[in-house]
């Protein structure tokens, strides 16, 4: 049974000195059966959120958002264009433990809705690009993990044998994969700092502006490829003005093996999503999975869809990816955005 808000308000108020609790509310966005969580607001006017695990998936991805969330300190927020929430306390409760943050404002804006043009496509690629300009450093001296490009290739092709090793992936999309990592070309890229789990579930938005990103429990230094691959199944001109706007904050181009290796990713989505019906048993996911990768051999094979390199057959448009996934069953996005990232399958 969900707990109630009037439960985890008063979770809250042992978990932070001198917190008085006005007012509360269920908080749906932590639905999907993965967080209890309620918006409190308090004497002195503000907003706080309380969450409170519900499976082990759950726990780790919230252990780890702490982690990351002590790692970015003022200095470092200071240098973000948006918000990110702050820890303020925490308080056992049957063998987890309740978490409180500040709340911040903002609305979801679901990826095929980004109007074209420079606002907010323009601001997504803003605040992208000012994740990835970060000092590396503080991302080691946290404790959080530093791959080279070398180490995002490699354990991006364990995740591919490993998703061949399961005997479901067909041998089409096998040996493309396997061609797609053994073009080096295609991995000569600078690490930088990256979100790392990164969708349009973590941004919130205000007005044409990003006001805050949320779901920092993949931060680390890796692929900024990774997290773009969800822009290029926006409306096109959206895409690009997030892209324009991106390369410009970084003053990099993104050239063509960046936005392959984006779609790579988006692509290799399907085969994490197999991995994970297998580690949990569940023969639906798995089925599921095989379907999506079915329809991804039908579409490689289509002369409408772009190469990934000479070395390759062509690679599925990221938006088609995009629209399989959301088929999946249940809420897909709570349940993979506890799993870990690409780079971490190693």
């Amino acid at each position: 049974m969900a707990r109630s808000p009037l439960t985890l308000a008063a979770l809250a108020s042992s978990a932070v000195p001198d917190l008085t609790v006005t007012g509360t509310r269920a908080h749906t966005a932590d639905g999907a059966g993965e967080f209890d969580a309620a918006v409190l607001t308090t004497a002195d006017g503000n907003a706080r959120i309380v969450r409170v695990p519900l499976t082990q998936a759950a726990e780790t991805e919230q252990s780890s958002d702490l982690v990351a969330l002590r790692a970015l300190t003022t200095g470092i927020r200071s240098r973000l264009p948006f918000d990110v929430p702050t820890y303020l306390g925490q308080a056992p409760i049957g063998g987890t433990r309740a978490i409180v943050y500040d709340f911040l404002p903002g609305g979801h804006v679901a990826v095929e809705d980004v109007p074209p043009g420079d606002g907010l496509a323009g601001s997504i690629g803003h605040a992208i690009a000012a994740i990835h300009t970060l000092p590396t450093s503080f991302v080691g001296e946290a404790g959080l993990p530093v791959l080279t490009a070398a180490e995002c290739l490699s354990s991006t092709a364990a995740l591919i044998e490993s998703a061949a090793a399961t005997g479901k992936l067909p041998a089409a999309l096998r040996d493309r994969w396997r061609d797609a990592v053994a073009d080096h070309s295609v991995w000569q890229f600078q690490p930088t700092v990256i979100n790392g789990a990164l969708t349009a579930d973590s941004l919130l938005v205000e007005g044409e502006s990003v006001s805050g990103v949320l779901g920092w429990s993949a931060l680390r230094v890796g692929d900024p490829a990774r997290d773009l691959h969800w822009l290029l199944a926006m409306n096109p001109e959206a895409t690009d003005g997030a892209l324009v706007a991106y390369a410009s904050t970084r003053q990099v181009a993104t050239d063509r093996q960046f936005t392959q290796r984006a779609m790579l990713y988006a692509e290799l989505e399907v085969a994490r999503w197999l991995l994970h019906g297998r580690e949990l048993r569940d023969q639906s996911i798995v089925d599921d999975a095989v379907q999506m990768l079915d329809g991804l051999v039908d579409r490689v094979h289509s002369n409408t869809v772009t190469p990934l390199s000479t070395a390759t057959g062509p690679i599925m448009a990221v938006g088609d990816v995009e629209a399989m996934l959301d088929r999946t069953p249940g809420d897909r996005s709570s349940v993979l955005g506890g799993m870990r990232p690409v780079d971490d399958q190693a």
